[in-house]
């Protein structure tokens, strides 16, 4: 019997989710397009879910899915619509509707790109610290400097440089380093919870279940090597 040409198998992938709380298609093009150009590594020409909640029938879909994709991001589904006739224009506009499970939603909240937010810059002649907990939902920004948390960060959280990112606590969340596309930028943590969900340099990322289990509540270090993520151990 000849082989069949394709195969379907199950997988999992890890995506950021853009939550619109603004129904202004130009608004929220501008707050995607700063949050592109904060780490365009990471986010340029990446694929994202579009969770919908927030808003209703009266929203121009047609002119919304333009500002989204003309910020270079590429819709691969819509989340949390509750209107009908809403789900009806999603539809008609060829992008699948998805439906979120327990475990579905609790990873999208977890790499939740809420939409506006501005971040807080400070100068970026010295690095940004961070001393208390970076709490769930919470996205640290180090504009064109490293990042040092000197506590816990939660699940659910991110942190984003574009230097290096230093952490003295438990690390759970996402991890970003070199977005700006720095590649001798590197990630240093004094212990790598099994709660990690993500960490990236310049773009290359691992997720959670890339990450050798020999190096999980462990300090480690993490960096690219010929273009390649690496990590050993923090002596």
């Amino acid at each position: 019997m000849s082989q069949s040409p394709i195969e379907l198998k199950g997988s999992s992938f890890t995506l950021s989710v853009v939550h619109l709380h603004h129904t202004d298609p130009d608004t929220v093009r501008r707050a995607l397009k700063e949050k592109v150009s904060q780490a365009p590594a990471f986010l340029k020409n990446a694929p994202v879910v579009v969770n919908v909640s927030s808003l209703s029938r009266e929203v121009n879909w047609r002119l919304m899915q333009q500002a989204i994709v003309a910020t270079g991001l590429h819709i691969v589904g819509i989340s949390g619509c509750k209107d009908e006739q809403l789900k009806r224009m999603i539809a008609l506009s060829g992008l699948p509707v998805l439906n979120e499970g327990k475990e579905q939603k609790k990873n999208a909240e977890a790499a939740a790109l809420p939409v506006p937010v501005a971040p807080t810059e400070l100068p970026s002649t010295k690095p940004r610290i961070i001393s208390t907990p970076v709490r769930s939902g919470q996205q640290i920004y180090a504009k064109n400097s490293d990042l040092i948390v000197t506590n816990s960060v939660s699940a659910g959280a991110e942190l984003i440089a574009d230097g290096n990112i230093h952490i003295y606590g438990m690390m759970r969340g996402r991890a970003l380093a070199g977005a700006s596309g720095d590649k001798n930028c590197q990630i240093f943590c004094t212990s790598l919870s099994a709660e990690l969900e993500l960490v990236s340099i310049a773009g290359n990322y691992w997720i959670m279940d890339q990450i050798p289990a020999e190096f999980l509540g462990k300090a480690s270090r993490l960096c690219l090597k010929d273009g390649v993520l690496t990590i050993q151990t923090l002596n």
